[in-house]
């Protein structure tokens, strides 16, 4: 038996994954109780051979709550990798470009990716490794949007470099392989992740830093699987600035704005619910003089997901779930006399999604309003330099 077949064994059919699924508010024909019963009275195929499988947004929002403590988003996976094997596939999202790029980076080992670095003190080998992730060609793709993920990164060195720490950033790098796990797609990860593994090994790090969440997740969680025991620590740059508190604290107090800003935080589901993570992106945020930051409703491990997972089956599902995650953290903000709101998030998917959503908003919403800033762009923003 199964890890996941055990868990589901569990299930009390209470309806409480349900009630908490925001996907389930928009699909009628969806919902991880359904998923569980149908799995529980055998019917595999009827999971596995139909999109409801791939509808699942993997947030965990319906683990968090779940009294039996069922991993559904693991059992998702589990039969997401059969589904695939039996040649049912996702939806994809961009023309599939997203799915593309990390098998032709193992194709094409050959990557020009650093140029980018050079205004900023790094090196080729050292005991820190700032894993970059996929933020270089998020740039290009999403330029329609008129944003620039890779702002997330120079942020990053920004804030390295003010606390005098110089890191490896390399051309070796590789995606990290998180949304092919997601899609199932196996034999890609495996390859993905011994490739950053020897990258990482080769720059003689020792800790390496991410600032994509779901890259930090997939080290954490998946790598071991894969390679064993890795040979580094690994760590969430909010954790790692953190560490470093009292040093940052002064530069971001030296930097701070005059103007008042008023923000809310948005906990990505892989650093939140999947992690834990929670206080470290406030605590930063909170350093900041000049700034109130005020909590939503819904936040920390009832937090709502940015709407869609892994660039698939983006849908008017993904769109209400952001729609109502943008109006919330505007509702949370706005306030007549300074009209200035800020959306802050930890996830550059959250960031693209999200600003993805508020041009879809008709002209006059009143979210349209709202700014969308990644956390370390915000705190580099408000940073000193030395």
């Amino acid at each position: 038996m199964k890890l996941t077949d055990e868990q589901i064994a569990y299930c009390m059919e209470c309806g409480v994954c349900s009630g908490s699924c925001p996907v389930t508010r928009n699909y009628e024909d969806f919902s991880p109780r359904l998923v569980i019963k149908r799995l529980l009275v055998d019917r595999k195929d009827a999971v596995t051979r139909s999109p409801i499988i791939w509808r699942c947004i993997t947030c965990a929002r319906c683990s968090a709550r779940c009294p039996a403590l069922i991993d559904i988003p693991k059992v998702v996976h589990e039969y997401r990798e059969k589904a695939r094997k039996d040649g049912y596939h996702p939806q994809p999202s961009h023309h599939e470009v997203l799915q593309i790029i990390p098998r032709l980076q193992l194709r094409f080992p050959s990557q020009k990716r650093t140029d980018w670095a050079s205004q900023w003190r790094t090196k080729e080998k050292g005991d820190y490794f700032y894993f970059v992730g996929c933020a270089p060609y998020f740039n290009s793709i999403f330029q329609y949007l008129e944003i620039r993920p890779m702002n997330t990164p120079e942020a990053v060195l920004t804030l390295l470099n003010a606390l005098r720490i110089e890191p490896v950033v390399s051309n070796e790098e590789v995606c990290c392989g998180h949304d092919a796990l997601w899609i199932g797609d196996e034999e890609t990860f495996a390859q993905l992740a011994r490739r950053n593994v020897d990258a990482i090994k080769k720059a003689g790090a020792k800790i390496v830093i991410f600032s994509c969440p779901e890259g930090y997740i997939t080290f954490k969680q998946e790598y071991p699987k894969i390679v064993g025991e890795l040979p580094f620590q690994i760590v969430y740059a909010s954790e790692f600035f953190s560490s470093h508190f009292d040093q940052l604290k002064e530069l971001l107090s030296n930097g701070a704005s005059d103007a008042p800003e008023r923000v809310t935080y948005h906990d990505p589901c892989r650093l939140g619910r999947f992690d834990g993570i929670y206080d470290s992106p406030r605590m930063l945020i909170d350093a900041i003089s000049g700034v109130e930051r005020f909590e939503m409703e819904r936040s920390r491990e009832n937090a709502l997901c940015c709407g869609t997972s892994a660039w698939i089956e983006c849908s008017s599902c993904s769109k209400a779930i952001q729609f109502d995650r943008l109006e919330e953290a505007f509702d949370t903000t706005y306030q007549d006399e300074n009209p200035g709101s800020v959306l802050i998030t930890a996830c550059p998917k959250c960031f693209i999604h999200l600003n993805c959503a508020k041009t879809a908003l008709p002209g006059d919403h009143r979210a349209k309003n709202l700014k969308i800033e990644d956390l370390f762009v915000f705190l580099a923003r408000h940073t000193a330099r030395k």
